[in-house]
């Protein structure tokens, strides 16, 4: 099995003196769902800005589909990005815009045909149970739904990479296992799924691979 994210010997400090990794070594592959867990402050978000290449790391190498990212030429870093979907913890949805033209940005930035991406909007709206709120801002959803429509823009271009950061964190335990299902649909049909969580109750009721960080390190790995 091919390996979608590999960490090898990893170090990223923002300031001095602390470090926010420290010698962190992972793999996950190719179709894979993994949890990474910890409380704040314990690295799951550096990790995803460095896969992202948001920020480099001081030391180490970080390969993503086999490609060592530190090696990219920043103007060609979107073609990295153009490989994955990010699910951020607080949506940067377009509060302004349609939930179509929200789900729609990628899409654009592709620059591929109004056609296309009316049919590709539709169908990753329908995924997530939104396709009737297709006219509606995200001023006008729930919370919940607002997170539907996150999930929607991220993979609405089928990246080979799902990244998510918190998605349950301010989510009722009901709402939190709907989210959760879809990530496990879309990790399903192909896609690797990699959320970082402080939800333990997710974790154990999702069974999956489970990455423990504490204080910038990867402890020995614990049961989902």
């Amino acid at each position: 099995m091919s390996v979608m994210i590999d960490f090898r010997n990893v170090w990223k400090q923002y300031q001095k003196p602390a470090w926010a990794l420290s010698d962190v070594s992972f793999s996950i592959a190719a179709g894979e769902m993994c949890f990474i867990t910890g409380p704040s402050g314990s690295g799951k978000s550096t990790i995803l800005r460095l896969v992202t290449r948001e920020c480099a790391p001081n030391d180490g190498q970080i390969l993503v589909g086999g490609t060592e990212i530190r090696r990219i030429p920043g103007p060609k870093i979107y073609l990295l990005r153009r490989a994955m979907g990010v699910v951020f913890q607080d949506f940067r949805l377009l509060h302004e815009r349609r939930v179509f033209d929200n789900v729609a940005v990628p899409l654009r930035v592709l620059g591929l045909p109004e056609k296309d991406i009316k049919r590709k909007v539709f169908i990753a709206l329908r995924m997530v149970g939104l396709h009737h709120r297709i006219w509606n801002t995200p001023s006008e959803l729930s919370y919940g739904e607002q997170q539907r429509v996150a999930i929607a823009r991220a993979v609405v271009n089928n990246p080979r990479l799902l990244l998510a950061d918190e998605p349950t964190g301010n989510l009722d335990p009901d709402l939190a296992s709907e989210i959760m299902s879809l990530f496990r649909e879309i990790n399903r049909q192909g896609t690797t799924v990699v959320i970082c969580t402080h939800d333990r109750d997710i974790v154990r009721k999702f069974a999956g691979r489970v990455l423990p960080l504490r204080e910038g390190r990867l402890r020995e790995r614990e049961p989902a």
